[in-house]
């Protein structure tokens, strides 16, 4: 199959009739910088890398002072109990925790037993008298004997019952250090933090702080993941950690920082975010005249964009999620396991041989050797066809709930594209008619709706998803319920002009939904036909791949930034970096330009500092817009710019960028906003020509 195109899944027309021009998006990972807006709608930046004073807790200076008051009589009554090679691997334990190096103190285990009244005996000795230790017991090097482990108290309960098998297979892997029974009242269980990456995912940089600390993954939350490709700053929040020990883990992280540490009630958890602002920057801009740049600018800022859902809710593979999604809606379950196994283009090669390996051999065994363990999805399905052998839809369901669910989401995501595509053609962008569907006015506030991923999510990608086919994909895009109620518009409402066009929105369908009473409904279910889908009755009993038991949404089809502001810049060399991000603020270093080759840090700083040439604008500006554009209300149809080449022909070794910041609820994509400005193809073949022509 061929890599997903924007008019593929209904991404068809534009609000301005302006011409658009060449702009390369995220040439760099520093040209999209993301800082997520939290619930109460601050901006969250990194500002300190400091722990706090009150982060040396109760628990530490518990421990610390009974490690220092010497355990001399102790480990002579346990010589006694377990002889000289055990007191002397116990005396070092001690030594290590009196040090103050809890971090690094790693469990001793001792001389193997088969007599359990003597095990037993060695639990009660520590229990009685070394409290800030504590045991368990693991296999022996033979089936008659068991060993015990002596670690430093994390604070975890004994494990006895029903987690003990648990305990026994982990033998001396890393535990899950969750916190201490002595935690203070006073103190929030959760650590919260602010994380700044480059580069990298949010589960990514997650899975590494976790490691350094010995913790697992599910210890954090987080209210969505970001874009990878980028450098971005968000909230997390971690189960009873100390803030000096994530703090001490500034030094060794690369690309990653925490910091701005305080500790809450609760934990973060999905969807808990109003938006995100976001600094994007386009390299290598070229146009017929900079008034077109300018112009362009002006009305995303007034007119915005239509609301897609961008590429990235569609994989970034060449078998696209939503025809996974249409065949589970099907119930064809063998169809969507092979959409999801086959091989498909654009993949690495050990990826792409591992794939053709399987569809030739049906061994799972070595198909699963092969399989890098980011391909969550196809992992999930051989592990569990390995078990029930021809059961395709038990092997759909052993996917993580939240992986699959993004198949059937897609296609709801779909059909809502190219309802609006119809909605944008049909009736344009300047006035509500007859039938639209709007939220309510009166005295139900509005409130913020969930529906679908938001656009940090671009090239962010989570260990817990296949990166093959959702390479920019969200874990926050499960829909959910608003309570405002939706109505469709009558004559008397047009006649009121209560409603503009910035009121409509269009449903995902599901059980809730109800749809226009005007010709954009039959838009849905002719589509949904031509995939053989009803929204209207399942063919099948399995309610979570069923859109007649999905709650449904709604969403706007027009959105405006919010917070607009761009500026056009001209740099020489393209490695410079154009915008500041929060490190760069953190270390007052700012961001470089270099004009006629000379280098800020070789002197004249004063003189050069920043020396990018600025034009800046915002959207009130006033702007004459001309066009010879001849679409029906103001709709223009997908199209490449025809561009001249430099407008700047007296220094052809600048180049132009224009760098823009924007607000976003977390319902969009900023992708979908700079489409519009430059009337081109979002997708990732498109954007790798640019780079390659510049």
């Amino acid at each position: 199959m061929k890599h997903l195109e924007e008019s593929d899944v209904g991404i068809s027309f534009y609000i301005s009739q302006l011409p658009g021009f060449r702009g390369i998006l995220k040439q760099r990972y520093c040209d999209f910088i993301v800082n997520e807006v939290d619930s109460d709608g601050n901006v969250v930046h990194l500002t300190s890398l400091d722990a706090p004073p009150e982060s040396t807790e109760k628990n530490e200076t518990k421990i610390s002072d009974q490690s220092n008051k010497g355990y001399a009589s102790e480990i002579e009554l346990f010589r006694s109990l377990a002889g000289d090679s055990d007191a002397e691997c116990l005396k070092g334990l001690i030594d290590q925790v009196a040090s103050g190096i809890e971090d690094g103190v790693s469990p001793i285990v001792l001389s193997p037993s088969s007599d359990k009244s003597h095990r037993t005996a060695v639990h009660n000795f520590f229990k009685e008298n070394l409290k800030f230790l504590v045991t368990d017991t693991i296999d022996g090097p033979d089936a008659s004997s068991k060993c015990i482990r002596v670690r430093l108290n994390s604070g975890r309960s004994h494990n006895n019952g029903r987690n003990s098998r648990k305990r026994k297979d982990r033998h001396d892997k890393p535990f899950d250090s969750r916190g201490s029974d002595n935690w203070s009242e006073h103190v929030g269980k959760f650590l919260r933090f602010h994380l700044y990456k480059e580069n990298k995912d949010t589960q990514e940089a997650i899975g590494l702080i976790g490691k350094m600390l010995g913790i697992q993954p599910r210890s954090f939350g987080f209210a969505g993941t970001k874009d990878k490709r980028s450098v971005s700053t968000q909230r997390v929040t971690v189960f009873k950690q100390h803030a000096n020990r994530l703090a001490a883990l500034n030094e060794r992280l690369i690309g990653i920082k925490v910091g701005d540490f305080c500790h809450v009630r609760e934990g973060l958890v999905l969807g808990q975010l109003l938006g995100n602002r976001f600094t994007i920057t386009l390299r290598g801009v070229v146009a017929d005249s900079e008034e077109t740049i300018k112009a362009s600018a002006d009305a995303l800022g007034r007119l915005g964009f239509i609301n897609y859902f961008g590429l990235q809710r569609f994989g970034s593979g060449s078998v696209p999620t939503h025809l996974i999604g249409a065949a589970l809606l099907r119930g064809e379950w063998e169809t969507a396991v092979s959409l999801i196994l086959d091989p498909r283009e654009g993949e690495r090669d050990a990826i792409r041989k591992a794939r053709e390996y399987y569809k030739e051999s049906d061994d799972i065994e070595g198909t699963l050797r092969q399989f890098p363990r980011h391909l969550v999805a196809e992992r999930a399905i051989l592990q569990c066809l390995k078990k029930y052998p021809g059961n395709y839809l038990q092997a759909l369901k052993a996917i993580p709930r939240t992986l699959r669910m993004m198949y059937v989401h897609s296609y709801q995501s779909y059909l809502w594209n190219h309802a609006a595509s119809m909605r944008v053609q049909k009736y344009g962008t300047k006035q509500v008619v007859l039938g639209d569907l709007v939220y309510c006015k009166g005295d139900n506030a509005e409130k913020v709706t969930r529906v679908v991923n938001s656009e940090f999510d671009d090239d962010g990608c989570s260990d817990a998803f296949d990166s093959s086919h959702f390479d920019e994909i969200s874990e926050t895009d499960l829909p959910e319920e608003r309570n405002d109620p939706v109505k469709a518009l009558d004559a008397e409402d047009l006649l009121t002009g209560n409603y503009t066009i910035d009121d409509v929105v269009l449903p995902l369908p599901g059980s809730r939904a109800i749809y226009p009473t005007n010709d954009i409904a039959q838009v849905y279910h002719d589509f949904a036909k031509k995939d053989a889908i009803s929204l209207t009755e399942s063919v099948h009993s399995v309610k979570e791949f069923s859109i007649t038991n999905m709650t449904g949404g709604f969403r706007r089809v027009f959105q405006k930034p919010i917070d607009f502001e761009w500026e056009l810049l001209t740099y020489a060399e393209g490695n410079i970096p154009l915008a500041e991000t929060d490190w760069d603020k953190i270390t007052k270093s700012k961001p470089l330009n270099i004009i006629g080759g000379e280098d800020l840090r070789n002197g004249n700083e004063k003189e050069n500092s920043f020396q990018c040439k600025k034009q800046s604008e915002s959207f009130e500006h006033n702007v004459n817009l001309s066009t010879d554009n001849n679409e029906p209300n103001g709709v223009t149809e997908i199209g490449l710019p025809q561009v001249e080449p430099q407008f700047e022909s007296g220094a052809p070794e600048a180049q132009r960028a224009l760098k823009l910041s924007f607000t976003l609820p977390a319902s969009c994509y900023a992708t979908m906003a700079i489409r519009e400005l430059l009337k081109t193809s979002t997708s990732v073949a498109f954007q790798k020509t640019l780079n390659t022509l510049s």
